[in-house]
This record gives structure tokens, sequence and C-alpha cells, in this order.
């Protein structure tokens, strides 16, 4: 890290700014090649060295912005106020009382999550372009009590992914179709893809996801990206378009799991609005640095998952034995036959079921305490996409939305209950059995298959076999991380999952880096037209 800093130093113009420097020209390093490899400590090394300021550094991923986004459509809008947030960030370093570990770090947040400020907050539809947030959602107040600048939204899949059975990922009404940095005409993948495409080309030092079920790990993997699925409760959702509060999941889409770790904790916290958060207090180390480690997989036990991900495709095969190779290499002890058991018996007779009503129940809720104009229920939802069809069902239909209002939202009923405890018990029982069956630390698997093309309107059997892959995590509110492993002959990211039991994501964090600085997987986008 310390190294990236230096390099970055060195590659500016000046070792530090004068006394009345000009804080709206960009220097030349941040506009190139160095900026893609740094992280959010050496970014921090620079500003407090007064190498370059944060409102030099947020220009400069305005200006990334600019260039780039017209073809990635990885950005709905644009913080009107960043450069003014940045400057206040400076003056408060000058000053010696920088609020965090974020301090002056420009952050992109997924297009759900609520900010008290001049950026609408759509989930991806114009039904919501009046909505008036009355309040930054509790994971933005967390974001600015550790001083980030934040940036912008990001596109997102509309209603992240949760409208029509026949989604097509990436794609909004407000933002249009988001592109894979590395094959534009290749998918990436959703419901954060905007947040994991901006990550990936460098449209912002940070980016925040949620998950419901592989929206943060599906978009990382096929971005080179790393993407942190917490467990459930670690970070807050209070102010986020909902799913279903007993899946949501915010997390970080970062270029490096050294900048995952640092927001992750600056994310974590106590809130009493989501009531699963306090659950999650004290699950992190005071210190974020001590999951930096090296030797973290020296002497672990690594379950090795492949049943349903192997045989599929070749390179997915290649890039994954290599990984468990490394992993070897590192010290761990490999274990064949960590396979999860099969998720699909419980997705329909109790997992849709549960996630159903749990989403007409949780978005009707949010709605109704939402400010502005805009339908005030997933009922008025519906009628408004049939009266705007042009626009908001142009790529696909509203069958999710439909099912879900046929249910009567109701999250007391014994029926309801009786699913939901069904399929969260499956999800918890196949992991941690598994876990302890052959006494492990973690799980390993692929996490997807290279991106298909970005017009996959969904049901194909091969690709829907990886659904499995964030399943188990996601029903049971357990941790799942993605890591850069490797590319395809076609030059498309591959990613490599860690999965563990409930709070187990400091543990997951320390293995993935040990990985990432033995393996250095990543590479920079090149924004290919379309696969070799």
């Amino acid at each position: 890290m310390r190294g990236a800093a230096v390099g970055l130093v060195a590659a500016c113009a000046f070792t530090a700014l004068p006394a009345r420097a000009s804080t709206d020209v960009v220097p030349a390093a941040l506009l190139g090649a160095v900026l893609d490899r740094v992280t959010v400590l050496d970014l921090q090394q620079g500003m407090d060295a007064r190498v370059f300021t944060s409102e030099q550094v947020t220009r400069a991923y305005l200006r990334r912005i600019d260039t780039l986004n017209p073809r990635l459509n990885a950005v709905l809008g644009v913080n009107p106020d960043a450069v003014e947030l940045a400057r206040q960030s400076d003056a408060r370093r000058r000053e010696h009382r920088s609020r965090g570990p974020l301090e002056g770090i420009p952050v992109l947040i997924k297009g759900n999550t609520d900010t008290a400020d001049r950026q609408p907050t759509t989930a991806g539809s114009t039904a919501l372009s009046e909505a008036k947030p009355a309040k930054d959602a509790f994971l933005v107040s967390r974001l600015r009590e550790a001083g980030a600048v934040i940036l912008g939204k990001a596109n997102l899949s509309i209603w992240s992914n949760f409208r029509g059975s026949d989604a097509l990922a990436g794609w909004s009404a407000t933002g249009g179709q988001t592109r894979n940095p590395y094959v534009l005409d290749r998918s990436p993948c959703g419901s954060s893809s905007g947040s994991a495409a901006a990550a990936a080309a460098n449209l912002a030092a940070i980016t925040i996801g949620t998950d419901t079920d592989g929206s943060i790990v599906c978009p990382a993997a096929m971005t080179s990206t790393v993407g942190v699925k917490p467990s459930l409760g670690l970070v807050s959702r209070t102010g986020v378009v909902p799913i279903t509060s007993r899946h949501d999941s915010p997390g970080p889409i970062t270029r490096s799991v050294t900048d995952a770790a640092v927001t992750l904790w600056a994310l974590h916290g106590t809130d009493p609005a989501d009531p699963d958060s306090a659950a999650a207090a004290g699950a992190l180390p005071a210190d974020y640095t001590r999951v930096l480690r090296t030797d973290a997989l020296r002497g672990k036990r690594i379950g090795v998952w492949r049943k349903g991900h192997q045989g599929i495709d070749p390179d997915a095969d290649r890039v994954f034995d290599a990984s468990v190779a490394k992993l070897r290499d590192l010290g761990a002890t490999v274990v064949e036959g960590a396979d999860l058991p099969d998720f699909q018996e419980v997705v329909v007779p109790h997992l849709l079921p549960a996630v159903l009503t749990e989403f007409k129940h949780d978005l009707d809720a949010y709605l109704a305490k939402t400010p502005g104009s805009h339908p005030k229920n997933l009922t008025g939802l519906i009628e408004y996409n049939r009266r705007h069809a042009d626009v908001e069902l142009a790529t696909f239909g509203q069958d999710l939305f439909e099912m879900a209002d046929k249910t009567d939202g109701d999250i007391t009923d014994p029926e309801y209950r009786s699913h939901r405890e069904a399929a969260t018990t499956a999800g918890r029982q196949g992991i941690d059995d598994v876990l302890a069956a052959h006494r492990l630390d973690a799980i390993v698997t692929p996490t997807e298959l290279p991106a298909p093309p970005v017009d996959y309107q969904g049901g194909d059997p091969v690709r829907d076999s990886f659904a499995g892959t964030s399943r188990h995590t996601s029903a049971a509110g357990y941790p799942h991380l993605s890591v850069p492993a490797g590319f395809s002959r076609e030059g498309l990211p591959l990613g490599l999952s860690f999965l563990g039991t409930r709070f187990s994501d400091a543990k997951l964090l320390s293995f993935a880096y040990a990985y990432e600085q033995a393996t250095h997987a990543r590479k920079a986008p090149r924004y290919l037209p379309t696969a070799k």
C-alpha cells in the first residue's frame, strides 16, 4: 500500500500544494492508470501530504464519469454538491479535524438509497422521480460521518431485479442499460450493476451496492471487482428501497479488498430503526487492519464446492482449479466435497412465497412514509407502470410485482411465518452442516460463469444452476464475498466466492485479502466493443 502511495505522489507534477494552488486543476496522475491502482489509504496519504486535495480527486472522478459514462450508463447522476462537499473536507483536513477513514473520498451509492439532498432516489423507475426522502439512509449518514464525499448515484436493475421474472440485468427506466466495462456487449449482471461497473471503470474510489440474492457478488464477479454481501444487519437497511428485510444487505463494491474492508467498517453501526443491526453489534473487530494479513489462509481448512458449478464452462473450471491450487500454496488445507445441498426444492414451496409477502409489506411501508408525489403502494406502482408501459415496461414485464400484490403482505400470518422459517433454516443448515462436518473455516466456489450477452433475458438452465451460489447465504443472512480470480479466453472476468457462517465477515475478508495479494488477478478494463 505504501508503495502505491509513493507511486502516486511521484507521478504528480508537484510534491506539495503551494499556499494558493488552484484546486480546480487535476494532477495528471489522477487522470491516468496510477489512480486505478491506488487504495483509499493511498489517497488519504496523498491528501494528508498535500500532494492533492479532495476537490482535485473529486474533479478527477467527475471527469472520468463525463468521459466514460456515455458508454457505460453506470451512473444515474452526479451529486451537484459534490465539489462543495470536497472543499469542505479539504477545510477540515487543513484544520486537523478529519471525521474518519473516508475523509474526502468520493463514493457512488446505488440508486435505491435515500439521500436528503438534491439527488433523486428512483430505484431506476420514473415512478419515484418526484419522491423526496426526508433524510439520508442510515448507511449514507455513516459514510458522511466517516468523511466521504457522496459523488452521485449508480445505475441498477430497475427495482433491484424484483419486478419481472424475465428481467434484463442492469437495465433501468431512468438509466438505460448498464454496460460491462470489460466487454461492452456483455452483461454486468444485476442488480448492483452500475455500482460494479463504476468501480471497475474507476468512476469513484468506492461504490455501494445492495444484495438480496447475488446482487452484489454476481456484478462483482463479472466486472473483476471485490463485492461484499455482509451478514444480515451488519449494515443497516433503513432508507434503502426494499425487497425484503430478511435478505437485503448493503455492502461495498471496490477494486481491492483493502478498500472493501475500510468501507465495511465505516458502514457498520447499530441503527435503532433496523432491529437486525443490534445483533450485529461487535461482529467486526475494532481495527479493520487486522484482516489485512497475507498469511491469513495458513493452517485454515477451506472447503471446495464444485457440484453444480463444474463442467459447465471450461474457462470457469480452469480459473477455479487454479484458485484452489493457490489456496494450497498459501498454506490452507483444501477439503474437496464440501458441496452445499440443492436449494431449488425450497425455492418454490417456501422461499418465493415468503419473499413475495415480505416485498409487499416492506415496499408498501417504504412508499407510504416517503414524502413526494409518487405511488404510495405496490398496487399504485403496478397501475403506474401500465400507464407508462412504453417507458417502464419497454424491455420486460412485472409479473413479480403482480404476484406480490396478490399476497396480503401480512408478516404475522402463520402460513407466511412457516414459509420463512423453512427457507431460513434450509439456508443456514445447508452452510453450517457442511462447515461442521468438515471442520471448515470457509467454503469456496466459483461466483459465476463468464458474462453472457447483454440482451440475455433469463431462463437459461445452465446459468440458473449458479443461483445456488448466493441463495444459501441470502436465505441464511450469512456473508458472501467475491474476489477477482481471473479471466476467460474472451477477456471476461471470473470471481472466486468465499462463504461462511453468520458474522464471519472479518474472517472471509482476511482470506480474500491473502488470496488477492498472492494472485493480483484483477486487471483494468479495456472497454472492448465485443468479445475476442
